[in-house]
């Protein structure tokens, strides 16, 4: 089974967040950026398709040479090779074509994308992807099992879970309970060094057609002071919540 793990690179969420060119581009000094954490756990997942099953396991970014460090951890932690498509990643259905022309070259039997990242929470990328492919697709993924070309898949639905099983070839996009995050890895200096020779093939982009463009990003309004309220006087809290905090 050849799984391709689609790795987003997003700032770590300690970060200080800034906007630069009159607040149309995201401000990159002093930012540290992680593997997003819903990609984690699906990079996780497949290790565990390598190590019991012999799958071999792709991770593949669609950016610039600074996501390079990002897919070098995912090297790390275990995965065979890596792709960077050369390309900015500035539009869903952009990112979604570049990902398809790499999922049908490299013909992968499993794709395991993040349900969202948490830069721009979007939550598009899988299921476009998905459509491109001709593929099934199943979101909210919190648990995974293949068995030949039969998937086992666990969902969060509004109120439960829902089990599906479905056929490769397959889109998911995962999420917290795919592993536990007891079971995430962190690389060790072996996994490191061994990162290091490891094949990281730069390809450029395909043909691709942007729908959206950012105009300006803007901050949530700072929060405002904090009025205290004896805890005798009810008419007055009342009058606050209704006439300046207006949630009643």
């Amino acid at each position: 089974m050849k799984i391709l793990v689609c790795i987003s690179h997003v700032p770590d969420t300690t970060s200080k967040i800034n906007f630069a060119e009159g607040d149309s581009k995201f401000d990159t000094n002093g930012v540290q950026f992680v593997i997003n954490p819903n990609d984690e756990f699906g990079l996780t997942r497949a290790m565990w398709f390598k190590e019991k099953q012999g799958a071999s396991v792709t991770v593949v970014n669609v950016g610039g040479p600074e996501t390079e460090p990002t897919l070098r951890k995912a090297l790390a932690i275990g995965a065979d090779d890596a792709i960077r498509v050369n390309t900015e990643a500035t539009d869903g259905f952009a990112v979604a074509q570049q990902l398809a022309a790499v999922v049908k070259e490299g013909g992968f039997d499993l794709v395991i994308a993040g349900r969202e990242s948490i830069d721009y929470n979007g939550g598009m990328v899988p299921g476009m992807l998905a459509t491109l492919l001709d593929a099934n697709f199943v979101n909210n993924c919190i648990s995974l099992e293949v068995d030949g070309t039969t998937a086992t898949v666990g969902r969060e639905i509004d109120g439960g879970k829902e089990v599906i099983k479905t056929s490769l070839p397959l889109v998911i996009g995962g999420q917290k309970g795919l592993v536990e995050e007891s079971d995430l890895r962190i690389p060790n200096m072996r996994g490191i060094m061994m990162a290091r020779k490891k094949p990281l093939a730069v390809k450029e982009a395909a043909d691709a057609n942007a729908l959206t463009q950012t105009n300006k990003f803007e901050k949530p309004a700072p929060k405002g002071a904090i009025k205290m309220v004896d805890a005798e006087n009810l008419e007055e809290l009342v009058q606050l919540l209704h006439t300046e905090a207006k949630v009643i």
